[in-house]
């Protein structure tokens, strides 16, 4: 019985066509397996180039390069190649400046090439910056030269535990007015000692701004801005992102849990994630600080604030927007609605 199956797989194997070419495939890349589809479909349709190409969308330069590389009896030929040089520049410093570079760096371990440069230099040993470099990095690859181990005793690398706030998820995306208000604040320098701090809240969809001005930036004042923040806008809110300052910690934070407003804080050094508030920031500077006359008293300052606020909702066009006020976009959103309510399901 064994012996009738063993002749069966041999008849098989026999009469299967191209076994012997599978059978000596050698193990390709998915690249050159690809490229390979390629050929075969190139030769299966009559050495039709063009077609071959249209039906793999690549260009014909791409196809014709790989042609004249391809070899059918040795399929490696359809794998990358190296794109080293076959000349490799060799290094021309002297051991002398290697030593001398790896005792600097090993004496001060945060300085950079820049610096080592100018030590060098003293003692001597002319180089430029860029070899100084290149002398570093071969040193960490050979294992010679090891990074200092930091102590993390520095506040600004501290990270703190949020107990509500979270970072922005990214399947969170704006879609109404109400999804995400973006606050931020800003020192205000008109004079030498006054420094009073901007507080600005916007809706990213509709550009709404709200505006205040404390004399400090405390979790406290924050918090106290969220009223201020939930009298004037004219829809409720949803989410309210931050930066990573401390007045939105403590008291901001417990304020946004006790409401149901989400919280969303942006990751260390990236104030671009909150650049709709930071442009907010700059209009306000050039078009109410850099134009307002006020003795910057805070109760004046925030009744010109207040003033400001409701011409830049109301009256401002923005180019944003297609150059309607944020008022103008909000009642063209909520009519909208309505009629999308009120119509008839086809």
């Amino acid at each position: 019985m064994k012996g009738h199956y063993n002749s069966c797989i041999m008849n098989v194997c026999c009469t299967m066509p191209g076994y012997k070419r599978l059978a000596s495939i050698p193990k390709l890349s998915k690249q050159a397996r690809q490229r390979l589809k390629w050929f075969d479909y190139y030769s299966s349709h009559d050495h039709n180039a063009r077609l071959t190409c249209r039906h793999f969308d690549i260009s014909p330069q791409t196809f014709y390069r790989w042609k004249e590389r391809y070899n059918p009896r040795h399929l490696e030929s359809l794998e990358d190649r190296s794109h080293r040089p076959r000349h490799v520049r060799q290094p021309t410093y002297s051991a002398e400046l290697v030593n001398a570079v790896l005792r600097l760096r090993e004496e001060y371990p945060r300085w950079g090439k820049d610096k080592l440069v100018v030590l060098l230099r003293r003692e001597g040993l002319d180089c430029s910056v860029s070899t100084v470099g290149r002398i570093l990095h071969k040193l960490k690859e050979r294992g010679v030269l090891q990074g200092p181990v930091s102590n993390h005793i520095s506040a600004r690398k501290r990270q703190w535990q949020r107990p509500y706030a979270v970072r922005k998820p990214k399947e969170y995306v704006a879609k109404e007015p109400e999804d995400i208000v973006e606050v931020d604040t800003l020192d205000v320098r008109p004079f030498p000692g006054v420094i009073p701090k901007h507080f600005t809240a916007r809706g990213i969809i509709s550009r709404w701004d709200v505006l205040e001005a404390h004399t400090r930036a405390t979790s406290r004042t924050a918090s106290g801005f969220i009223d201020t923040l939930l009298e004037r806008m004219p829809f409720p809110i949803k989410a309210i992102q931050v930066d990573g300052g401390s007045e939105f910690q403590d008291a901001f934070e417990t304020e946004c849990q006790q409401r149901g407003i989400k919280l969303f804080v942006l990751p260390p050094r990236s104030p671009k994630l909150n650049g709709h508030v930071e442009r907010a920031q700059r209009t306000h500077t050039e078009e109410f600080y850099e134009v307002t006359d006020t003795s910057f008293d805070l109760p004046e300052l925030n009744r010109a604030l207040l003033k400001w606020e409701v011409v830049y909702d109301t009256v401002r066009p923005s180019q944003a927007l297609g150059y309607l006020t944020p008022l103008e976009y909000l009642e063209q959103h909520w009519q909208n609605e309505r009629k999308e309510k009120v119509s008839p399901i086809t």
